[in-house]
Protein backbone atom coordinates (compact mmCIF):
# COMPACT_ATOMS: atom_id res chain seq x y z
CA UNK A 1 0.00 0.00 0.00
CA UNK A 2 1.48 3.42 -0.78
CA UNK A 3 1.45 6.63 1.40
CA UNK A 4 0.48 9.76 0.21
CA UNK A 5 1.71 12.88 1.94
CA UNK A 6 -1.18 14.93 3.43
CA UNK A 7 0.22 17.36 5.81
CA UNK A 8 4.67 18.17 5.72
CA UNK A 9 6.38 19.14 9.33
CA UNK A 10 5.79 23.19 8.19
CA UNK A 11 2.28 22.67 7.30
CA UNK A 12 1.80 20.89 10.11
CA UNK A 13 3.33 23.79 12.35
CA UNK A 14 1.06 25.98 10.58
CA UNK A 15 -1.98 24.73 11.84
CA UNK A 16 -1.10 24.57 15.18
CA UNK A 17 -0.38 27.90 15.16
CA UNK A 18 -3.51 28.73 13.67
CA UNK A 19 -5.29 26.23 15.72
CA UNK A 20 -3.94 28.04 19.34
CA UNK A 21 -4.97 31.48 18.10
CA UNK A 22 -8.33 30.30 17.49
CA UNK A 23 -7.97 29.15 20.85
CA UNK A 24 -6.91 31.64 22.38
CA UNK A 25 -9.80 34.04 20.67
CA UNK A 26 -12.35 31.74 21.94
CA UNK A 27 -10.84 31.56 25.88
CA UNK A 28 -9.94 35.22 25.87
CA UNK A 29 -11.84 36.10 28.66
CA UNK A 30 -10.03 33.41 30.61
CA UNK A 31 -6.91 33.48 33.15
CA UNK A 32 -6.33 29.52 32.59
CA UNK A 33 -7.21 26.83 30.47
CA UNK A 34 -6.61 23.41 30.32
CA UNK A 35 -5.25 21.39 27.30
CA UNK A 36 -6.20 17.90 27.80
CA UNK A 37 -4.75 15.49 24.96
CA UNK A 38 -5.43 12.10 24.57
CA UNK A 39 -2.93 9.94 25.08
CA UNK A 40 -0.49 9.00 22.18
CA UNK A 41 -0.61 11.79 19.22
CA UNK A 42 -3.33 13.45 20.87
CA UNK A 43 -0.94 14.28 24.18
CA UNK A 44 2.52 14.94 21.91
CA UNK A 45 -0.41 17.58 19.45
CA UNK A 46 -1.93 19.27 22.89
CA UNK A 47 1.51 19.86 24.22
CA UNK A 48 2.54 21.64 20.50
CA UNK A 49 -0.27 23.49 20.89
CA UNK A 50 -0.07 24.44 24.54
CA UNK A 51 3.57 25.47 23.69
CA UNK A 52 2.26 27.94 21.04
CA UNK A 53 -0.20 29.36 22.97
CA UNK A 54 2.07 29.56 26.06
CA UNK A 55 4.29 31.93 23.56
CA UNK A 56 1.13 34.18 22.03
CA UNK A 57 -0.83 34.63 25.00
CA UNK A 58 -0.73 35.39 28.50
CA UNK A 59 -3.27 32.46 29.62
CA UNK A 60 -1.73 29.72 32.22
CA UNK A 61 -2.10 26.33 30.43
CA UNK A 62 -2.70 23.52 32.70
CA UNK A 63 -1.78 20.63 30.67
CA UNK A 64 -3.90 17.30 31.15
CA UNK A 65 -3.32 13.74 29.73
CA UNK A 66 -6.22 11.33 29.31
CA UNK A 67 -5.76 7.56 29.49
CA UNK A 68 -8.28 5.60 27.25
CA UNK A 69 -8.22 2.48 26.58
CA UNK A 70 -9.06 3.02 22.32
CA UNK A 71 -9.88 -0.63 21.44
CA UNK A 72 -12.73 -0.62 24.75
CA UNK A 73 -13.67 3.24 25.45
CA UNK A 74 -16.15 2.15 27.83
CA UNK A 75 -13.48 1.31 30.46
CA UNK A 76 -12.53 4.16 33.29
CA UNK A 77 -10.86 6.62 32.10
CA UNK A 78 -8.02 8.34 33.55
CA UNK A 79 -6.46 12.19 33.77
CA UNK A 80 -3.04 13.09 34.83
CA UNK A 81 -5.12 16.12 37.02
CA UNK A 82 -7.40 15.86 39.45
CA UNK A 83 -11.05 16.95 38.55
CA UNK A 84 -10.72 19.45 40.60
CA UNK A 85 -8.01 21.47 38.42
CA UNK A 86 -10.23 21.33 35.80
CA UNK A 87 -13.35 21.98 37.36
CA UNK A 88 -15.08 25.46 36.35
CA UNK A 89 -12.41 25.80 33.86
CA UNK A 90 -12.24 26.04 30.09
CA UNK A 91 -11.27 22.94 28.36
CA UNK A 92 -9.57 21.57 25.09
CA UNK A 93 -10.33 17.85 24.30
CA UNK A 94 -7.26 17.48 21.88
CA UNK A 95 -6.73 14.53 19.53
CA UNK A 96 -4.74 13.76 16.47
CA UNK A 97 -7.13 12.19 14.01
CA UNK A 98 -10.85 12.23 14.13
CA UNK A 99 -11.89 9.03 12.68
CA UNK A 100 -15.10 7.54 14.17
CA UNK A 101 -15.29 9.64 17.30
CA UNK A 102 -15.88 6.95 19.53
CA UNK A 103 -12.36 8.33 21.35
CA UNK A 104 -13.47 12.03 21.30
CA UNK A 105 -16.97 11.43 22.61
CA UNK A 106 -15.87 9.33 25.63
CA UNK A 107 -13.32 11.62 26.05
CA UNK A 108 -15.99 14.29 26.10
CA UNK A 109 -18.26 12.41 28.63
CA UNK A 110 -15.36 11.90 31.07
CA UNK A 111 -15.10 15.51 31.35
CA UNK A 112 -19.23 16.10 31.96
CA UNK A 113 -18.89 14.82 35.15
CA UNK A 114 -17.56 18.51 36.41
CA UNK A 115 -18.85 21.80 35.72
CA UNK A 116 -16.61 23.29 33.13
CA UNK A 117 -17.02 26.94 32.12
CA UNK A 118 -16.72 26.73 27.94
CA UNK A 119 -15.62 22.82 26.64
CA UNK A 120 -14.13 22.64 23.15
CA UNK A 121 -12.34 19.92 20.79
CA UNK A 122 -9.70 19.81 18.49
CA UNK A 123 -7.79 17.43 15.90
CA UNK A 124 -5.53 17.67 13.35
CA UNK A 125 -7.09 16.07 11.07
CA UNK A 126 -10.83 15.48 10.87
CA UNK A 127 -11.99 12.22 8.46
CA UNK A 128 -15.55 12.59 8.69
CA UNK A 129 -16.50 9.08 9.10
CA UNK A 130 -18.08 9.81 12.37
CA UNK A 131 -20.11 7.25 14.24
CA UNK A 132 -21.12 9.95 16.62
CA UNK A 133 -22.50 13.14 16.87
CA UNK A 134 -19.29 14.86 17.86
CA UNK A 135 -17.43 17.54 15.74
CA UNK A 136 -14.09 18.81 15.75
CA UNK A 137 -14.71 22.81 16.97
CA UNK A 138 -10.66 23.25 15.93
CA UNK A 139 -9.15 21.70 13.08
CA UNK A 140 -5.78 21.14 10.80
CA UNK A 141 -7.79 20.07 7.86
CA UNK A 142 -11.12 17.80 7.03
CA UNK A 143 -10.14 14.95 4.67
CA UNK A 144 -13.07 13.03 2.98
CA UNK A 145 -11.39 9.34 2.29
CA UNK A 146 -12.69 6.20 2.15
CA UNK A 147 -13.64 3.66 4.93
CA UNK A 148 -10.57 0.95 3.79
CA UNK A 149 -7.96 3.88 3.66
CA UNK A 150 -5.75 4.83 7.01
CA UNK A 151 -4.28 7.71 8.51
CA UNK A 152 -1.20 8.17 10.31
CA UNK A 153 0.44 11.34 11.85
CA UNK A 154 3.90 10.76 12.56
CA UNK A 155 5.56 13.41 14.98
CA UNK A 156 9.44 13.52 14.87
CA UNK A 157 11.74 16.67 16.13
CA UNK A 158 11.38 18.73 12.90
CA UNK A 159 9.93 15.87 10.77
CA UNK A 160 6.11 16.06 11.55
CA UNK A 161 4.01 14.46 8.63
CA UNK A 162 0.28 13.54 8.28
CA UNK A 163 -0.11 10.40 5.55
CA UNK A 164 -2.65 8.10 4.61
CA UNK A 165 -2.32 4.85 2.92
Amino acid sequence: MSQNIILNHQEIEFKIKRIAYQIYETFIEESEIVIAGIQGNGSVFANKIASELKSISPIKVILCEVNIDKKNPNLPITTSINKNEYQNKGLVLVDDVLNSGTTLIYGVRHFLDVPLKKFKTAVLIDRNHKKYPIKADFKGISLSTSLLEHVQVVFNENQDCAFLE
